[in-house]
């Protein structure tokens, strides 16, 4: 490991526990501390490997707090392995936030690569990966999910976003409002025990989640514009 401080961001399965790199479990064992989103998952990972390093909380709403320690840690000369909820940390998390902070206290920063939902999904969607966006998570507000789609209609290129169960079929409603009744992948659950696949147009899909109450975490992978 790297002498003095550092912050290692390590990638964490993003559902079986199986995918995770030799390097990952070392580290995660090496630290001083670990600063994961949601402890009790985390923990989950930890017992799994028999990794027994104190975990810190470190979340969306107590960023700006934490964040401080961490940092003060880290100047002392710590180590700190920065963990998600599931996959790679700073990509639609808090992570960003502290690895900001560390890159203007010039304390190292090791990236420990890993899954990710959105790479895992995208090469067994059959769409184009050359050139992709990710757009993350549209807005939880109506009118504003709509402006979004709007300014993404004309986009070339493969578009990749996650959704919750909860807003799902509100947001495939509004792709086949906005952007149109394109090719569309949905990857649920992915790597987990209930994992399911399913391609085809937005309409065909929006009649599945009609039929069925959508459960588990979405990745939506969109075919860009006159891609079909």
């Amino acid at each position: 490991m790297m002498p003095g401080g550092c912050l290692y961001v390590v990638s964490t399965p993003i559902g079986n526990l199986e995918d995770i790199t030799l390097r990952a479990i070392r580290v995660l064992k090496e630290v001083d501390f670990i600063a994961a989103e949601d402890t009790r998952l985390t923990r989950k990972l930890t017992s799994h490997y028999g990794i027994k390093t104190p975990l810190k909380s470190y979340y969306r709403y107590n960023r700006a707090r934490q964040a401080e320690g961490l940092l003060r840690l880290l100047s002392e000369g710590r180590k700190i392995a920065l963990v998600s909820n599931a996959g790679t940390p700073g990509i639609s998390d808090p992570g960003s936030y502290l690895i900001r902070l560390a890159l203007g206290k010039d304390i190292p920063i090791v990236p420990i690569p890993g899954p990710a939902a959105l790479t895992t999904a995208l090469s067994v969607s059959g769409m184009p990966g050359v050139n992709f966006i990710f757009y993350g998570w549209l807005s939880s507000k109506s009118g504003r999910r709509k402006r979004e789609l709007r300014e993404l209609r004309n986009e070339p290129r493969t578009i990749i976003f996650y959704e919750a169960p909860h807003r799902l079929l509100s947001t495939l409603r509004d792709i086949k409002e906005i952007i149109g009744d394109r090719f569309l992948f949905i990857g649920r659950e992915l790597t987990k025990k209930f994992e399911e696949i399913l391609r085809g147009r937005v309409s065909e899909l929006i009649e599945v989640f009609e039929e069925e109450n959508p459960r588990g975490e979405f990745t939506l992978i969109l075919s860009g514009r006159d891609s079909d």
